[in-house]
């Protein structure tokens, strides 16, 4: 089930004016596109947490936690607080997120402003990888361009944060916006009881903070007319892998694992497994996954993790030791290294399922990857150290990306850690063919 709602203006819509003729002012912005614009008055600031909460609006950075709570819990906490949007997207084949600052940066502006406005803060940041650095620029100069018609009272901060899996995780934008490393933290308090600067602080995804603006226009009732009762609203999955148009696409909540693969335009091989939710998700055999909804409660259900809206197509020509044992040596290099689970148990997990896939398992056995679990070497610090459901049985089937690059085209597959996968067109919105957005279609990846 498609629904262009917060791609409708993805074509023409990266400017000011161009963006206001799409989506419209905010609710209490008068005068024409450009001209200054400050508060809007006669309304009570937490109101929209009201509206959010009855819109039943979930993060859509992967925990999937109820938006309007988390609001709720910084706003009543006594001083001024934060607001960060996480832009930073961490797991490798995501590419959601890029695509709403690159083509909608105002969509997300308005939404932390928004949220600004509602939990009463007097700061406010919007993160993305710092090594990305025309992304930073345009972000900017889009900001630059808020400024200049007055419509953010208060100040948005651009910020470039490492790009590593672990540095995109809440706690630790917050300890590197405090001057510290990028690394997650373990005991409290947590961000939204103490953040930057010492202040609550609420984090939200940068796609959730979009879906936000558009519920201020358009109101709770609109959002919940897609979506399924229990899981409103619509969503941003990027599907890649083996299909025939890999993109990021909208659908509506409860949407199944197959009718996405189909929006991308069918397999493009055979296929034995889908990896849903990214690499801190879970792998399930097509068979199990094509019937699944695309919520949080119907993949948990199913043995898997909704994640971050990643599904990632995998061929029946690729061998499923061998994409285990690629995915547990990229999250041990890009492990936090603070405990005994990051240090030693994701690299010897990495090294025995290698062995296990490359060189027969010779000098060891095909059970030390049970054995060497990440949890065995201590409690972690930190929730991405033992992603859900590791180490995984030898039958299962870990989509990766790389690996189905190489089997279906030849060529190499990216060393391990890097990306492979970048949109660069998006589908036309039509009855026949299954949409992504209005704009032109998806043809290619980058290679």
């Amino acid at each position: 089930m498609t629904a262009t709602r917060l791609l409708a203006g993805i074509a023409d819509a990266a400017g000011l004016r161009e963006y206001e003729r799409w989506y419209g002012p905010l609710p209490g912005r008068a005068g024409p596109p450009g001209a200054s614009r400050g508060r809007s008055r006669g309304r009570r600031p937490e109101r929209l947490i009201d509206i959010i909460e009855a819109a039943g609006l979930t993060g859509r950075g992967g925990a999937g936690f109820p938006a309007g709570h988390k609001m709720r819990s910084v706003a009543a906490r006594p001083g001024r607080k934060a607001v960060v949007a996480n832009g930073a997207e961490g797991e490798p084949a995501s590419r959601k997120d890029r695509l709403l600052l690159t083509r909608l940066p105002h969509l997300v502006l308005d939404g932390i402003t928004l949220a600004a406005a509602a939990v009463g803060a007097d700061e406010a940041y919007l993160c993305a990888h710092g090594t990305e650095s025309g992304l930073l620029r345009r972000l900017g100069h889009a900001v630059a361009e808020r400024q200049a018609a007055g419509l953010d009272p208060v100040p948005i901060r651009v910020t470039g944060i490492p790009a590593r899996y672990v540095s995109s995780e809440q706690s630790s934008i917050v300890q590197y916006l405090n001057g510290g490393p990028g690394k997650p933290t373990f005991s409290p308090p947590r961000p939204h009881e103490r953040g930057v600067n010492g202040k609550p602080t609420l984090v939200h995804n940068v796609e959730t903070l979009a879906h936000m603006a558009m519920i201020a226009r358009h109101g709770d009732r609109w959002f919940r007319g897609a979506g399924l009762p229990s899981a409103p609203g619509s969503m941003l999955v990027t599907v890649s892998g083996a299909v025939t148009r890999p993109g990021v696409y909208e659908i509506e909540m409860g949407t199944t694992a197959g009718e996405v693969i189909m929006l991308a335009g069918g397999p493009a091989e055979r296929l034995q497994a889908l990896l849903i939710g990214g690499y801190f998700g879970a792998w399930l055999p097509v068979e199990t996954a094509w019937p699944v909804p695309m919520t949080h409660a119907g993949l948990r259900a199913a043995g898997g993790a909704l994640g971050a809206g990643i599904v990632i197509a995998f061929p029946a020509a690729a061998c499923p030791i061998a994409e285990t044992a690629r995915v547990a040596r990229y999250l041990a290099e890009e492990s936090a290294r603070q405990c005994g689970p990051c240090r030693l148990g994701l690299p010897a997990l990495a090294d025995s399922l290698a062995s296990l896939a490359f060189c027969g398992d010779r000098g060891g056995s095909a059970d030390d990857s049970s054995r060497r679990r990440p949890g065995s070497t201590g409690d972690p610090m930190c929730s991405p150290a033992v992603p859900a459901g590791w180490p995984p049985p030898h039958r299962s089937v870990p989509p990766v990306e790389g690996r189905m690059r190489e089997v279906a085209t030849g060529a190499p597959a990216a060393p391990s850690g890097q990306d492979t996968t970048t949109v660069t067109e998006f589908a036309s919105d039509s009855k026949t063919t299954p949409a992504v957005v209005a704009g032109p279609r998806v043809t290619s990846v980058a290679s």
